[in-house]
């Protein structure tokens, strides 16, 4: 502590549990601010995670879906996940199974680029399963 206070710095206390304590004699207010710092840092480094909706009904033309797939396709390499979502208007909810097929096989075609996380789900009148990124190594 006397060394501490004479050249001007802060004793740390580094482990306790140690016999004896460990020290460190360090300026605490820098000390702080490099660990915010680098916190900071690491923040800004880190992944975020885009979400691209694509929509379309249950009676989509092949083009359309062959356009959409496309589109997914390209969100996919970027590193996006994309949520696929099949609307049903009016009495259109009748065709809720040709719509799980059409979402089945929107993963299926897109396998190459992304898996699936989960199956199909319905909730209310729109069907939706999200495709996250495969890792490119």
């Amino acid at each position: 502590m006397k060394i501490a206070d004479r050249i001007g710095l802060d004793l740390v206390e580094i482990s306790d549990k140690a016999d004896p304590p460990v020290c460190k004699i360090l300026d605490y207010q820098k000390y702080l601010y490099q660990q915010k710092k680098k916190a900071k840092e690491m923040k800004l480094n880190s992944a975020k995670i885009v979400i691209k909706e694509i929509r379309f009904g249950p009676n989509t033309d092949e083009h359309d879906f062959q356009f959409k797939l496309n589109h997914a396709r390209d969100f996919l390499d970027d590193g996006n996940k994309v949520k696929a979502s099949i609307f049903f208007r009016g009495r259109s909810i009748k065709f809720a199974d040709q719509g799980e097929k059409q979402l089945l096989r929107f993963a299926v075609e897109l396998e190459s680029v992304g898996r699936a996380e989960h199956m199909p789900i319905l909730e209310g009148k729109r069907m939706s399963m999200m495709i996250s990124p495969i890792k490119k190594k």
